[in-house]
């Protein structure tokens, strides 16, 4: 079959603010088996620019495709986008089949089916192993519900087969580079780049985050093949970069140690930036000169909290005599901590973000970034936060950079004065500015002022749009904006992704949720 894969454009300030665009990873996770598979596949990231919708229509439909296959990483703030994207794909082309997957039609596979006609079928969960079924299905004329992982119409209704099993062997599928130039995409100041993903899910269960109920089981590649694809990366393609997509590539000391050493030998230059834990910089303190030989420059720790009693509401399992000497081994050893600090839970006041900030010039960070706590279905914290209320009810503001929740104590306005002043005392500390305009590495010194630079115009982008471009209004609780839990796909984790058969789910017509209306 023909078939376009879309990557739509995200208004996220990440999106917009730094002019760099990564190539969209989860697709060519997808394209890689679709074209093994035997199908013409061709892919429209329509993300850069951003490109109009009339040129999108053009570049997805001119060579009449049997079907467009939408995913974006921007998970409920790209919604609206692919919402308005679909309706003009059918006023273009009615006959078209239009398909979406990702985190969100996951989770909300019912309310897209019920509120977005224009949405023929939504893939459910990893895609690798579910979509080139589903293609040859429908190349096939065949029914889909023997197919796990799915949800689509039946009667109208919206019906959906089992969750798919989880994919076991992150080897067995191939990532399809050659649907992308390689020097159209760029990160960190101009350097040639690409997303990677070592692992999968994560062995903790934070609260706010939906890494464990989606991809459930932490699983890995194998080190010396992921160590290799990297080394053809650089060698073939001139990639300079690897942005890790992983949660956790740490979580095995073993594994990763493993890793490492076979991208050594491998002998490239490369700079490796991603996510891990402060207890794994921690305990991984007398190999980290091998985390500095292998490439890695940068490690984003979420340090979420800085007092003990939040870091335990929101179960993150830390500390924060770790988290301080994580961001110090770092630094000895020539790597950089960015640290990411999270408010916007119920009890805050502002004594505690005055805390927040004495703790935080305690830790002594590199570089520091904001988010706010936000109720995705996904995520236990979307339980916890029913009864609270929502004062974004616009869904592409849903991005982790927007305020969304009520905060009893603080009104909006001064916490995100707080936030800003946090932001700034860090960045604008005398230690701060030496390390981005002194520092004697000329890696670290590039890497701090490309972030200070982003930093920057972010900060201008997020005061303009707060004070005279965002609407913010009391709105629903948290579980009326989402409305039903949709307990047959909050059971993913617990059943499918096993491989358990269960019957297939099929969904009345309730109210819409509020975020519909």
């Amino acid at each position: 079959m023909r078939l376009t894969l879309l990557n739509p454009p995200h208004t996220a300030i990440g999106s917009r603010i730094p002019g760099e665009h990564l190539p969209p990873f989860g697709l060519l996770c997808i394209g890689g088996p679709l074209i093994d598979a035997g199908h013409e596949v061709r892919l429209v990231n329509s993300d850069p620019g951003p490109m109009e919708m009339a040129q999108i229509v053009v570049e997805c439909l001119f060579d009449r495709p049997d079907a467009v296959l939408i995913g974006h990483s921007g998970s409920s703030s790209a919604h609206p986008t692919v919402v308005q994207i679909a309706r003009a794909l059918k006023r273009a082309r009615p006959d078209v089949t239009i398909i979406y997957g990702g985190v969100f039609p996951t989770y909300h596979w019912q309310d897209v089916l019920t509120g977005v006609p224009e949405i023929d079928i939504i893939v459910r969960g990893e895609g690798e192993v579910t979509t080139p079924a589903l293609i040859a299905a429908l190349a096939a004329r065949q029914p889909l519900g023997e197919i796990a992982g799915l949800a689509y119409r039946e009667n109208g209704r919206p019906v959906a087969t089992p969750s798919a099993p989880m994919l076991t062997d992150l080897d067995s599928v191939r990532i399809g580079w050659e649907l992308i130039d390689f020097a159209a995409h760029s990160y960190w100041g101009g350097r040639r780049a690409v997303i990677l993903q070592f692992s999968r899910g994560c062995p903790h269960l934070c609260t706010y985050c939906g890494q464990r109920g989606f991809w459930t089981r932490w699983r890995h590649r194998d080190p010396a093949r992921f160590a290799a694809e990297i080394a053809l990366l650089v060698r073939d393609h001139g990639v300079e970069l690897i942005n890790l997509a992983d949660e956790n590539p740490t979580s095995s000391r073993s594994t990763w140690k493993a890793f490492l050493e076979a991208l050594i030998a491998e002998d490239v230059k490369v700079t490796i930036i991603g996510s891990t834990r402060a207890d794994d910089i921690v305990r991984d303190a007398d190999i980290l000169h091998l985390y500095k030989k292998a490439g890695v420059l940068r490690f984003l720790l979420g340090m979420e909290g800085t007092d003990e009693a939040t870091l335990k509401a929101i179960k993150k399992g830390g500390s924060r005599s770790k988290d301080r000497e994580a961001i110090r081994l770092l630094r000895q050893h020539g790597m950089i901590g960015l640290c990411t600090f999270a408010v916007g839970f119920e009890e805050e006041t502002d004594r505690d973000y005055w805390r927040m900030l004495r703790q935080l010039l305690a830790y002594d960070p590199d570089q520091v970034m904001s988010i706010y706590a936000t109720p995705h279905r996904w995520t236990p914290f979307h339980a916890q936060s029913a009864t609270r209320r929502v004062i974004q009810n616009d869904l592409r503001l849903w991005d982790y950079k927007h305020q969304v929740l009520e905060t009893p104590n603080v009104p909006a306005w001064r916490v995100f004065l707080w936030v800003k002043i946090i932001e700034a005392v860090l960045q604008l500390r005398p230690r701060a500015l030496w390390r981005t305009y002194l520092h004697p590495d000329p890696e670290i010194r590039h890497a701090m002022r490309w972030y200070s630079h982003m930093g920057r115009r972010v900060v201008l982008h997020e005061i303009l749009s707060f004070f005279f471009r965002e609407r913010r209004r009391t709105g629903p609780t948290v579980a009326g904006f989402w409305g039903g839990a949709q307990l047959a796909e909050e059971a993913l984790a617990r059943s499918g992704r096993s491989g358990k058969r269960t019957g297939r789910a099929v969904m009345g017509g309730p109210q819409p949720p509020a975020y519909l209306r």
